[in-house]
């Protein structure tokens, strides 16, 4: 039995894979009512891999959409410095980050989820961990914390942790309704991102004649919001080029969220006793490399292998869990840490000035031939992560 806390992408994810490896477990949310925060998202090679293993690929591919994002690089005055081509590969497929939540969810098994489920404290007890709750309290032989980048159980367990960290730069993301007759490879619906100095554009295409939009760039300080957050962005991009303007036009003043980007020191463990981090609420990262779901993803996957691995080595309760914690640290650690430095290191290379103006230099330069190699699925580190294999349910 384990607890896991989240009712976000990572904590469906783990309650999905330890279902898989014939686990029961009980999901605490804290919200009233389970969804994502958020608009959408792109997921790589690696996180559809996992998504596979979980049992949902076939669910998630059908709700995704090949985006050219990472093919179709363009400057505020609309020139390209590198374009997609017809049959060039789309290793990557854009979700409504609510969709993909809905694939999860429908595949955990009914009456895990728990909303309205705030965390109040964490206690050990001969080799149980027990979990109090605005609701109760409930007792497990593990604990999954997967409660984000402001985690209680990280709050709880690792008191000496730093808190977020603030990383200079804000950002502004809609769900634009752009018509199922849209010219996708016209007007760069297709997938694109647009440098401009101190700031990038990206567009995914979604579901149901969408698009996604993230507007990210340099800010002095955290928390400054606006009174009309979408007219503020549209302020900032009022000279860049079609289709931003009608992007930001066509998405409801609710649906614009403003928020600031921040990740995680590194922390020297993911495990406390019986207790272990997974996602965001153990390696927050900056969304430059659109990894944090698929990391959250990797993470679900791993932990559960591990665990089936050592209860087939070991007798089940203390020392069965133990060492697939360790087993999970020792493999998570390295890999979600290094994204996360590759991602913050990206971000500052896409909005710092002389940083974006060396690297337009770069792309400009480079040839068109190597620049597809290097987005292609193989030609990526990240991307080329393979699962260990779950046992089927």
């Amino acid at each position: 039995m384990a607890i896991v806390v989240g009712g976000g992408i990572g904590g469906l994810a783990a309650a999905l894979a330890l279902h898989r490896i014939g686990w029961q477990a009980v999901v605490l949310e804290r919200a009233a009512e389970l969804g994502e925060i958020g608009a959408g998202m792109s997921q790589a090679p690696n996180a559809m891999r996992a998504l596979a293993e979980l049992g949902v690929g076939e669910q998630a591919r059908a709700a995704g959409v090949p985006t050219y994002s990472a093919g179709n690089l363009r400057l505020p005055d609309g020139r390209y410095l590198q374009r997609a081509r017809p049959g060039d590969p789309t290793p990557l497929l854009a979700f409504h980050r609510a969709d993909l939540h809905r694939v999860l969810l429908e595949a955990v098994p009914a009456g895990w989820v728990r909303t309205g489920a705030e965390v109040t404290g964490i206690q050990y007890d001969a080799g149980a961990v027990t979990v109090t709750w605005s609701g109760g309290e409930v007792g497990a032989d593990l604990l999954i914390g997967a409660d984000g980048i402001r985690s209680t159980v990280r709050r709880l367990l690792w008191p000496d942790a730093p808190p977020p960290r603030f990383l200079g730069r804000t950002a502004w993301l809609g769900i634009a309704d752009v018509g199922t007759g849209a010219s996708a490879d016209a007007n760069g619906l297709s997938g694109s991102v647009t440098m401009g100095s101190g700031g990038y554009f990206l567009i995914h295409p979604i579901s149901r004649g969408r698009a996604y939009w993230a507007y990210v760039t340099t800010a002095d300080q955290a928390d400054v919001r606006y009174p009309k957050e979408k007219s503020e962005a549209a302020r900032r991009l009022t000279s860049w080029h079609e289709p931003i303007p009608a992007l930001i036009a066509a998405t409801p003043e609710q649906a614009v969220i403003h928020i600031d980007i921040c990740d995680l020191d590194p922390l020297p463990a993911y495990v406390h006793g019986r207790a272990v981090l997974l996602g965001d609420a153990a390696h927050a990262m900056s969304p430059d490399r659109g990894q944090g779901a698929g990391q959250s993803l990797e993470d679900a996957v791993v932990l559960a292998a591990a665990l089936a691995d050592e209860s087939t080595a070991e007798p089940a309760g203390a020392v069965m869990v133990e060492a697939a914690l360790r087993r999970y640290d020792a493999e998570r650690r390295p890999r979600t840490q290094a994204t996360a430095r590759g991602a913050r290191a990206d971000g500052h290379r896409t909005t710092s000035t002389a940083a974006h103006r060396a690297l337009v230099t770069m792309i400009r330069l480079m040839p068109a031939p190597l620049w597809r190699k290097g987005i292609a699925a193989d030609g990526n580190a990240t991307w080329r992560w393979q699962p260990p294999h779950l046992p089927s349910p």
